[in-house]
């Protein structure tokens, strides 16, 4: 039953984390006042109310915003990935590509950045951010294209960087992230709710914080090329362009004390902390002991495995018997890409995870996205056990090798269909984006 009762922690772990609820929870009216995550905003003090965003979440933000405000929103466009749409009535939202940006992404940037030119002091903005919003908000700098762009975020997503360094990079090449959104709605009043997928909750990281103040550099942008040795493979205008940043003849991203932030107002209302604990009740209510391992999973996904997987067999030979236990843990790795297969962090970590606990009996793993995508895939993750291998082998497959060429999703889609397992896990879109969490059920 672990693969059944792993899909029932993940599912309470999603409902937790609802962005429509998220939002309600810190959106109300109450005549002509509305409360905006504990903070009053008098509408007889606006003549226009605007709501614009980007995310994998978002479209379930605006679901529950078009709910509050309904025809008081004058105008609105938000931007969401390919297939994570929700049924709007007062907003515009247009698709566009994830993780890599594309020119669908960059025409709906451009309307949104008209909008708020527009926007004055009597202008009420609210803006709806998630994960993703990084690649789904894109305005290249003047004198930098699309392709470079595209280019540039391809070498920093298989180098292994982590998301802070990945987004120090692209908010130095963007018209809109580093705060530089918050500087092109000024003199208006903007409020951002925020559902969180990045470790700590960071304003600046989230969708690369296009409305908080960015405590990066032109300089920490440059040093990240280095550190993964990419300065060669750079796009030569990128590169140019940072170049210049950190010779100071660029102008740098909008920091704290800009005047724009004086009216801007920014708050997380949901992130993995919630989910965490959300899965781990439910584990109670299951009869389960609980172990929370980490909420801030980080570095390389094998690496991860390996440490999860000692913990699991660590917490079996102490289970007394007819019992279980249930390891939680949440974040978001990396994966240095250096084979040419497909995956993604989930489906590697699972991969890894197998091999480490091969021949164990009892530990079960699901590692998934909370969004419901895992990498370039149409996975949000993976399942595995202590005879994931043994199985596979017995088909002719062998892990070690599938691993070794970063092409997890080719071993498990080969897995399930020669071995007739349900290792895949997919979800389709979940309409929200916490980052990763990984449910071990550890039984005797």
């Amino acid at each position: 039953m672990s693969h059944a009762d792993l899909k029932e922690l993940f599912a309470a772990a999603l409902g937790a984390v609802d962005p429509a609820a998220a939002v309600k929870r810190n959106l109300a009216l109450s005549g002509r006042v509305l409360t905006v995550a504990g903070r009053s905003y008098h509408l007889k003090s606006f003549d226009r109310v605007l709501v614009v965003g980007a995310g994998k979440a978002t479209a379930r933000m605006a679901v529950a915003a078009e709910a509050v405000l309904g025809n008081l929103i004058t105008d609105g466009l938000i931007i969401v990935k390919y297939g994570h749409t929700a049924p709007l009535r007062f907003l515009r939202q247009i698709e566009a590509g994830h993780p890599v940006p594309d020119l669908a992404g960059v025409e709906a940037t451009r309307e949104i950045a008209d909008l708020l030119r527009n926007a004055g002091h009597r202008t009420l903005v609210l803006c709806l951010l998630s994960g993703g919003g990084s690649a789904l908000l894109v305005a290249p700098v003047d004198g930098l294209s699309l392709a470079a762009k595209q280019r540039t975020t391809q070498l920093l997503l298989t180098s292994g960087a982590a998301i802070d360094e990945l987004n120090a990079v692209r908010k130095h090449l963007s018209a809109v992230k580093g705060g530089r959104l918050a500087q092109i709605a000024s003199p208006a009043t903007v409020v951002a709710l925020i559902i969180s997928d990045v470790l700590q909750d960071r304003l600046d990281v989230i969708a690369s914080g296009p409305t908080a103040p960015d405590n990066s550099t032109f300089a920490e942008a440059v040093a990240v090329l280095d550190k993964y040795g990419l300065r060669q493979q750079m796009p030569r205008e990128a590169l140019v362009y940072l170049e210049r940043g950190a010779a100071g003849r660029e102008k740098e991203t909008a920091k704290e004390q800009d005047p724009c932030f004086a009216t801007t107002y920014s708050a997380v209302v949901a992130g993995l902390d919630q989910a965490i604990d959300a899965a781990g009740a439910k584990a109670r209510s299951m009869g389960m002991d609980v172990e929370l391992v980490t909420r801030t999973l980080h570095g390389e996904a094998r690496e991860a495995a390996r440490t999860l997987a000692r913990r699991a067999i660590h917490a079996r030979s102490i289970l007394s018997a007819d019992s279980r236990c249930c390891l939680l843990s949440g974040g978001e790795t990396t994966v240095t890409v250096r084979g040419t297969g497909r995956g993604g962090r989930n489906q590697e970590l699972a991969l890894a995870f197998a091999l480490e606990i091969a021949g164990e009996k009892g530990i079960t793993l699901l590692s998934a996205g909370t969004d419901g995508t895992d990498g370039p895939t149409d996975a949000a993750g993976a399942i595995v056990d202590g005879e994931t291998v043994r199985r596979a082998t017995e088909q002719g497959l062998f892990p070690g090798d599938f691993l070794a060429d970063n092409d997890s999703h080719s071993f498990f889609q080969r897995f399930d269909a020669l071995a007739g397992a349900h290792a895949h896990f997919k979800t389709g879109p979940t309409g929200t984006n916490v980052m990763d969490m990984q449910i071990i059920i550890v039984e005797r």
